[in-house]
C-alpha cells in the first residue's frame, strides 16, 4: 500500500488513543476486561468449536460469542456470511468506533489490522465439504472469497461505512503489535490524522493441532516465566483502536484513554520457532520504543510481558528485560496476561495494548496467575497479586514465530 508524501514535515505528532473496544475469553467490553486483568481471573475451558480428544492439549480460552450482532450498516445476507473471527473483529471495532464518538465522514480512514490465520474456519469448512464422497458445492465460493483476510476488512468498513486504504499484517505473534505501531507511523508523520486499527483471531482446529503438534501446548496450565512451565495455552478474541493525532482529537474535544509514544520493530532470524537465546532482537525493540518514547527503562512503572509459558520463549524475553533494565530490573513490576486468556496470536499484541491502557488509567497491575515458583533467570519482580500502583509509562512486548519482535510504550 502507498501513502502519498505527508503534508507536512517538522516535529512528530503526537498520537492518541480515543477509543478501544475488546473481546475475549473473560468477557465482552472495557469494563468487562479492566476488573477481570485488575483481579486475575483466568478463563480457559474445553475446547467446544472443534474436536481436541486425539490433541495432548484439551483447554483453550475460548469465549462465547453473543447470539447477535452489534448494530452496523451489514445486512442479514452479510452478517449469515461472516466467520467466528469477523464477528468478533466487529464486537471489538463498534465498541471502539462508539467509545471514540466517530462517524463516517468523505475523508479516507486508513484501517491497519493484524492476524495469523484471519477466516481459518472457512477454509477448513471448504476441505471438509470438497473432501465428501459426493462434495455439495453449495457454499463453497463465498468460502473462499470470505477465508480471505482483506474481505473481513470489506466487511469492517462496509459496517461502518467508511472508506481508505486497508493493511494486513500477518507477522505470525507480533501481527497484533505489528498492527497498532503501523497506525502510530502513520499519524506520527502525518500520513493521516486517524486511523482504525486492531488484531483479531479465532481458534480453529488446523492451529491447535499445529501447536499442539510442536508439543507447545501447556498440558497442565500456562504459567509464564514459571520454573516448571510446560508450555502455551491459546485463546481466541479481538481489540480494536482508534487513534488520532493529538490536534485532531482536540479539535472535537475527545476523550483521551491515552496515548501511545514509541515503538520498536526488530527481527532475530535465527530460527523459525525458536528466540534468539540472549533476546537481542527483542532487547533491540525495547531500546528502541523507549528511546522514540524519549524515556528510559527507570520511567517504565511496568511491561507486559509476551510471556508465552513456553522454556525457551520466556528465557530468552528474561534475558532481554534483565538486560535492558539493567540495574532497575529489581524494581521492575512485569507479569504476562496470557495466564488469563491465553496466546490470542494475531490479537495478541492489540489486546495487550488495551490491558496497559486499563492498567495505566485505573492505576494498577494485572497480576500473573499460577505462579508459584518463579524462574530464577527472571531479576525483575514479577507481579501475582491484584495491586494498585502509580505509574506513567508501560511497555508491551509481542515476539512472534521467524523471529518477529515489537515494543510499544504507553503513556498515561
Amino acid at each position: 500500500m502507498l501513502f502519498p508524501r505527508p503534508p507536512h514535515s517538522g516535529s512528530p505528532r503526537r498520537v492518541l488513543v480515543t477509543g478501544a473496544g475488546i473481546i475475549t475469553a473473560l468477557g465482552r467490553g472495557w469494563t468487562e476486561h479492566a476488573e477481570g486483568f485488575r483481579q486475575g481471573r483466568r478463563a480457559f475451558r474445553p475446547v467446544r468449536s472443534f474436536p481436541v480428544s486425539g490433541q495432548r492439549a484439551t483447554l483453550a480460552g475460548e469465549l462465547d460469542l453473543p447470539p447477535h450482532l452489534p448494530p452496523s450498516h451489514l445486512s442479514p445476507r452479510d452478517e449469515a456470511r461472516l466467520d467466528r473471527a469477523a464477528r468478533m473483529l466487529l464486537w471489538a471495532a463498534h465498541e471502539a468506533w462508539t467509545q471514540a464518538g466517530w462517524t463516517p465522514d468523505d475523508q479516507p480512514l486508513p484501517l491497519v489490522l493484524g492476524t495469523t490465520s484471519g477466516g481459518m474456519s472457512l477454509g477448513e469448512a471448504f476441505l471438509r465439504q470438497a473432501c465428501l464422497p459426493q462434495p455439495n458445492r453449495r457454499g463453497q465460493a463465498t468460502r473462499v472469497v470470505h477465508y480471505q483476510a482483506q474481505h473481513q476488512a470489506l466487511d469492517l468498513m462496509k459496517a461502518f461505512q467508511f472508506h481508505g486504504p486497508t493493511t494486513i499484517i500477518a507477522n505470525a505473534c507480533a501481527s497484533g503489535a505489528n498492527a497498532v505501531g503501523h497506525a502510530f507511523e502513520l499519524i506520527r508523520h502525518g500520513y493521516a490524522d486517524r486511523v482504525l486499527v486492531g488484531g483479531y483471531d479465532a481458534l480453529s482446529q488446523l492451529v491447535f493441532a499445529g501447536f499442539d503438534s510442536l508439543q507447545a501446548l501447556s498440558t497442565t496450565h500456562c504459567r509464564p516465566f514459571a520454573a516448571d512451565r510446560d508450555g502455551l495455552a491459546l485463546g481466541e478474541g479481538a481489540a480494536v483502536l482508534c487513534l488520532e493525532a493529538d490536534s485532531f482529537a482536540r479539535s472535537r474535544d475527545a476523550e483521551r484513554l491515552g496515548e501511545i509514544t514509541g515503538y520498536g520493530v526488530a527481527t532475530d532470524v535465527h530460527h523459525l520457532t525458536q528466540p534468539q537465546p540472549d533476546g537481542l532482537a527483542a532487547l533491540a525493540t525495547m531500546t528502541a520504543a523507549c528511546a522514540q518514547a524519549g524515556i528510559t527503562p527507570e520511567q517504565v512503572g511496568y511491561v507486559n510481558a509476551h510471556g508465552t509459558g513456553t522454556p525457551l520463549n520466556d528465557r530468552a524475553e528474561a534475558a532481554a528485560i534483565n538486560q535492558w533494565a539493567g540495574d532497575w530490573a529489581p524494581h521492575l513490576p512485569v507479569s504476562s496476561t496470557k495466564a488469563s486468556i491465553g496466546h490470542l496470536l494475531g490479537a495478541a499484541g492489540a489486546v495487550e495494548v488495551v490491558v496497559c491502557l486499563q492498567a495505566l488509567r485505573g492505576q494498577w497491575l494485572p497480576p500473573e496467575i499460577g505462579l508459584d515458583h518463579p524462574d530464577p533467570l527472571c531479576r525483575f519482580p514479577l507481579v501475582t497479586q491484584p495491586q494498585d500502583q502509580a505509574f506513567t509509562h508501560a511497555l508491551t512486548n509481542s515476539f512472534g514465530f521467524g523471529g518477529a519482535n515489537a515494543s510499544l510504550v504507553l503513556r498515561r
